[in-house]
């Protein structure tokens, strides 16, 4: 069963969290129970396969076992060979995914939501390098962590500390009713995003683009519909699963992360990844683009602090390109951003020294303007149908 796919997932999730709900407006701890619906959900959504089932499994356990592993090794010594060691193995399954099916190759770990855990996973060790973990981890909320199942699909990425955090804190009757608001609230947002305007966006205008278009509009003029039309619809699919995700969260007493605020509303580019998918874009600022740079000025190979950055946001961009496949239209998309991101902190370095470009309404207005286009374009690549 794909999770937020149809009606009845809907309807079974919302008898599963009935007595998480109940409990809750009493202001008693529901997590013994979450823990259980978890298992029934996860055996819906990966059951139907056999493969599917053992590879979610071993991977888990393997992932669960390095992360304890290192945590341990951590308090006693701090290798960075081993470090990096425990980095490349956590990513290796992820990998895997993406190269061997290209190379014709079968492979063991292609489930559902494989990235999302990986990201989980690979952020518990960079973490436990830092310092940020010494406490003992529980290998039963780890799991419940790793696996859990509102987000384990499509995201967000949640953080352990954060979570952590949330699972130990059992609100109180007034703190829960303002969740379960809240998360019901994200769920009809969902419903809107997901099934109506996603939905009426495909089926009535992109499924004729561009290849078949309207009588009247030129080629170019149906390409630049498409463009158009793809953008938005990724943004109300994948923000509808977000909030669908968010809410049942909230539900649980999870405070997931959001991960779109207004994201076409961005006056540059900038700010413009500062609102889309904003646990990803974060992970890679925070675990990329912070360690690279603070990594070549430590080693001093680079003197100049704006190349060593340029060259942060080539890589993360690049990462971020190849994480959706290692076609060419992602590798594109992700250099693409990295150009604006580039060419944006250029002209901002330029406009701070000449002051030709003035903040007010107008200006605002505009850089809006340009900012949607210059995103929309970047979805057009992203899609496929430039190459």
């Amino acid at each position: 069963m794909t999770p937020y796919g149809n009606i009845a997932f809907f309807v079974i999730i919302g008898l599963l969290l009935l007595p998480t709900i109940l409990l809750g407006l009493r202001g008693k701890s529901s997590k013994r129970y979450n823990l259980f619906i978890s298992v029934i959900v996860l055996a819906l959504i990966f059951g139907h396969s056999l493969n599917g089932t053992i590879s979610l499994v071993l991977f888990t356990v393997f992932q669960v076992v390095l992360i304890v592993a290192y945590q341990r090794y951590r308090l006693q010594q701090n290798s960075g060979t081993i470090f990096i060691i425990a980095v490349l193995l956590s990513i290796l399954p992820l990998i895997l995914v993406k190269v061997l099916p290209i190379l014709g190759l079968p492979h063991v770990f292609g489930f559902l939501g494989v990235s999302y855990i990986t990201f989980k996973a690979v952020q518990m060790i960079l973490e436990t390098r830092d310092g940020l973990m010494k406490e003992k981890i529980s290998v039963v909320e780890l799991v419940y962590f790793l696996l859990f199942f509102p987000t384990v699909s499509s995201g967000p990425i949640d953080r352990w500390r954060r979570f952590t955090k949330d699972f130990h804190t059992v609100p109180s009757s007034e703190d829960y009713q303002k969740l379960l608001l809240s998360g019901i609230n994200y769920i009809f947002v969902g419903f809107l995003y997901k099934f109506i305007l996603a939905y009426l966006i495909y089926n009535y205008t992109l499924i004729y683009l561009p290849n078949h278009t309207y009588n009247y509009l030129t080629p170019f003029q149906g390409q630049l519909a498409y463009m158009y039309m793809y953008s938005f619809y990724l943004f109300f699919d994948f923000a509808g699963y977000s909030a669908f995700a968010v809410g049942v969260s909230r539900i649980m007493g999870i405070q997931t992360p959001i991960n779109f605020n207004r994201p076409f509303a961005s006056r540059n580019i900038k700010d413009f990844w500062n609102r889309w998918h904003m646990s990803l874009s974060f992970w890679f600022r925070d675990y990329v683009y912070m360690r690279f740079v603070l990594w070549m000025t430590k080693k001093k190979w680079l003197k100049n602090k704006f190349a060593i950055s340029y060259i942060g946001f080539f890589l993360l961009f690049f990462l971020m390109g190849i994480w959706h496949g290692l076609e060419w239209h992602f590798v594109v998309y992700g250099l693409y951003h990295a150009l604006l991101i580039i060419s944006f902190d250029k002209f901002e370095r330029w406009n701070k020294k000449h002051k030709r470009w003035p903040k007010n309404k107008w200006t605002h207005a505009i850089g809006v303007i340009i900012t949607f286009h210059a995103v929309c374009f970047g979805f057009y690549i992203f899609s496929g149908t430039l190459f």
